[in-house]
């Protein structure tokens, strides 16, 4: 496996990450198990989680995922990189989400007891929080750094725009520093190549990107003549109407159809093409896999050993420069 500096930081992190936001609604726990230890197998060290997972559930399944996580690292919690978030709605109360200085400080004690730990290395913002000022938000981070309940701090789903004023905040007030952004990534969605990792290579941001392979779609296992299958992204709870809007198109299909080609054409499976073009970008610090088996894994990160040869990545970026647009059609 493979390690790498997280942006401009001193931390070293696994060049592949470990997504965790199916386990205990997609993936019993008895089946985490069975990932998590495949993955640590496997060399991957970095793992990433949030307060709200799994993905799907609702308030009464709040938490699930960074308990199993917790239990599975009792005793060798010192052999990896934890990463969690806090933002979405973990109880009934109106300052039980967002971005407040009240729910970030409640959300990571509730995270520490989950996760049966007493720090977390990265602690990231889920999105955006347009209610609350930055200066409240950073504020509130840079306590928990200083108090050692979190050692860098990150953002996901935030905009170009909004992470170049964070930092701007946190440089003149001087609080820590956002080291990461997660944004959504993959053949079929690059509107953040534009903006979002230009500024993140200039000021040293780590990106950790997610979904690099469409939730599944960029398996190539999918049929559009068919409805979702049960069991997968695209059915999954609460989230499975999100990834549908996101993904299930006709033109989305056809591209994948024609990026299935390309794999076969290089003797390269088409999850194992996904992400090794994700990692190709310069800007792209580790990318977050996840999977409902552990064997899902192996194509994953046979990336890290299939470099994409010059022409094969001009014909990927040929074929998939629509979805650099924020206007991609449908």
């Amino acid at each position: 496996m493979q390690h790498v500096r997280l942006g401009r930081t001193g931390l070293n992190v696994s060049r592949i990450c470990l997504g965790t936001m199916t386990f205990g609604l997609q993936v019993d726990e008895a089946g985490s198990g069975a990932i998590l230890d495949h993955a640590h197998e496997k060399g991957i060290t970095f793992l990433d989680t949030a307060d709200v997972y799994p993905l799907g559930g609702d308030l009464t399944t709040v938490g699930r995922t960074e308990e199993i996580l917790g239990r599975w690292m009792q005793g060798r919690r010192d052999q990896f990189v934890v990463a969690t978030k806090c933002f979405g709605p973990t109880g009934p109360n109106p300052w039980d989400a967002g971005n407040s200085r009240r729910h970030i400080m409640d959300a990571i004690d509730a995270s520490l007891r989950r996760l049966q730990t007493d720090f977390v290395d990265l602690y990231q913002l889920h999105f955006d929080d347009r209610n609350v000022p930055l200066d409240e938000t950073l504020g509130a981070l840079d306590d928990l750094v200083r108090v050692g309940k979190v050692r860098y701090v990150g953002c996901s789903n935030f905009l170009a725009y909004r992470l170049a004023r964070a930092i701007g905040v946190s440089e003149t007030k001087g609080f820590a520093r956002f080291d990461s952004v997660q944004p959504r990534y993959n053949l079929i969605f690059r509107e953040f190549e534009r903006e979002l990792f230009p500024l993140c290579i200039d000021e040293g941001i780590g990106v950790i990107p997610y979904n690099p392979i469409a939730g599944g779609l960029l398996s190539g296992k999918h049929d559009r003549s068919k409805p979702p299958e049960e069991g997968t992204r695209f059915t999954l709870g609460t989230a499975g109407r999100m990834y549908q809007d996101r993904y299930w198109h006709d033109n989305v299909f056809d591209t994948v159809d024609q990026l299935g080609k390309l794999a076969n054409e290089a003797g390269i499976p088409l999850p194992t093409l996904a992400v090794a073009w994700t990692l190709a970008n310069p800007a792209i610090t580790a990318p977050i896999v996840g999977a409902s088996r552990p064997d899902q894994l192996d194509a994953t990160v046979a990336a890290l050993d299939t470099p994409l040869d010059d022409d094969l990545l001009a014909t990927l970026n040929e074929l998939t420069a629509p979805y650099r647009r924020g206007d991609a059609p449908r």
